[in-house]
């Protein structure tokens, strides 16, 4: 006896199970596109974030960088004026051998910092938004506090210096505090120290990343420099052209 054995007819091809079974693979599928579409553009858009993040991280603390090397300048100068009055105040008789060199001491004095990124960093909400860490931003907002502070003392001192002229004579020599400049100034490095060190731990930034990142700007730096050089060069070739024919011009007219 042959069996035959039949496809049922709800499971033909155009019969209503299977296009119900149709219709649902067909739902699923545009599900899980949808949800690989909008879960790789939230995986983008997240480390884009994380990256801009980073990025500006590393720009502030360079920028912290930046200000403690010329706090520590600062303070390599205040302590040799300090230790040159120091002699003189005990031998008088020196003032006139030694005046001079407090002027060497001082070449920091029209050394200034850039307020760039403290501007970018305090005017923009969007730094804000970036970062997403309200301990860093607070952190960050008490170096340049503190920063602020250095500049009032900076001036304050820069005003005395330029107003007496301490190489003029021994009393307005000794007029200048230099100790009181010098203790104020090592506790202000102590503190930009301590909030620069705090913002690298807030933000698990290490030393190697940040090392990377000052490479990398300097590398920027260079290829800018070498860009410069070449518009250099080629408007040099440009006046030597001009000038060139000129020249010749004139020794054809000298053959006439």
């Amino acid at each position: 006896m042959n069996v035959k054995l039949h496809t049922p007819k709800t499971l033909k091809t155009g019969s209503g199970l299977t296009s119900v079974k149709q219709f649902l693979l067909s739902i699923v599928a545009t599900s899980i596109s949808i949800a690989l579409t909008f879960g790789t553009a939230a995986v983008v858009d997240y480390n884009k974030k994380q990256a801009a993040k980073k990025e500006m991280v590393m720009m502030v603390i360079s920028d912290f960088d930046k200000t403690i090397e010329l706090v520590e300048k600062v303070d390599s100068g205040l302590l040799e004026c300090r230790r040159l009055q120091h002699e003189i105040a005990k031998q008088p008789e020196l003032f006139d051998s030694l005046r001079y060199q407090f002027a060497s001491r001082m070449s920091w004095i029209d050394d200034e910092y850039s307020e760039t990124v403290e501007n970018i960093f305090s005017t923009s909400i969007e730094t804000f938004r970036t970062i997403g860490d309200v301990n860093f931003v607070n952190e960050v907002s008490e170096f340049y506090l503190v920063r602020h502070k250095f500049k009032q003392l900076i001036d304050e001192f820069k005003q005395q210096w330029m107003e007496k002229d301490v190489m003029q004579s021994f009393e307005t020599l000794l007029s200048i505090d230099f100790p009181e400049y010098c203790l104020m100034n090592q506790a202000l490095i102590e503190s930009l120290k301590l909030d620069r060190d705090k913002c690298m731990q807030t933000a698990n930034v290490t030393d190697k990343d940040l090392a990377n990142f000052k490479k990398k700007q300097s590398s920027k730096k260079v290829n800018q420099k070498e860009i410069g050089k070449m518009s250099e060069s080629e408007k040099m070739a440009e006046e030597y052209f001009e000038y060139e024919a000129a020249l010749q011009q004139a020794r054809e007219k000298l053959k006439k």
